[in-house]
């Protein structure tokens, strides 16, 4: 087998609205306090694969380290080789590639009569010693919103006997980020989202993906 890579592709849905920050250093008088970050060209929101990729790293290291301990090195091996470790010289370099997810369904929401496809959610924090009222204004994409999401995983011949093995802890990454939550203020109820459509295939190469989509239909 040479060297190939696979694409894993499918979308996003959110099943609540979903906050992921741009910068708020300078904000005119009446301009949002927390804005999303959006497609500089289209102006339509986007989830950038940076937040994705490092949610995921987050929730398999947090909650997944004795099943990790199990099938890889007790030192996480395994979530270096996928996302890459800037301390370790031997996988500085995941296999894994993030891109940035757009949003799909602009059309779909048009039909139902959407005006805008972001939301502004007021909310207020009060201090607990002066009892301040800190009102604010929160941005969001909004719920049923489809992003086209979108991996990339590296297999070289060194790496080719620990592809399904990789691949298990990938579909739990993704079964985690659906039972907890994308971007900001996730205990309050936003970024709920589902994976969906989910298929994976060769684009360069030749390794059968067979037993890997079989995985996924079980799996995720």
């Amino acid at each position: 087998m040479t060297y190939s890579k696979l694409q894993i592709t499918g979308q996003i849905r959110l099943e609540t609205g979903l906050h992921i920050g741009t910068s708020n250093a300078y904000a005119a008088i009446g301009a949002l306090d927390l804005p999303i970050i959006k497609d500089p060209i289209t102006n339509l929101p986007i989830i950038p694969g940076s937040s994705i990729k490092g949610k995921m790293r987050s929730l398999l290291s947090k909650n997944y380290n004795q099943k990790i301990a199990r099938i890889a090195t007790q030192d996480g091996e395994v979530l270096s080789r996928i996302f890459g470790n800037s301390s370790d010289d031997q996988y500085k370099m995941g296999r894994l590639i993030f891109r940035d997810s757009f949003l799909a369904n602009k059309e779909e929401l048009d039909e139902l009569g959407v005006k805008t496809y972001t939301e502004v959610k007021f909310e207020n924090t009060i201090d607990r010693i002066s009892a301040h009222a800190k009102p604010r204004q929160i941005e969001r994409a909004i719920r049923d919103s489809r992003f086209d999401f979108e991996l990339i995983y590296e297999i070289t011949k060194k790496s080719e006997a620990q592809v399904e093995e990789d691949f298990k802890v990938i579909f739990d990454g993704l079964k985690l980020l659906e039972l907890d939550y994308l971007g900001g203020s996730g205990s309050r109820g936003y970024g709920k989202v589902r994976f969906e459509k989910l298929k994976i295939v060769t684009v360069f190469g030749t390794y059968s993906t067979d037993r890997l989509n079989k995985l996924l239909s079980t799996e995720v």
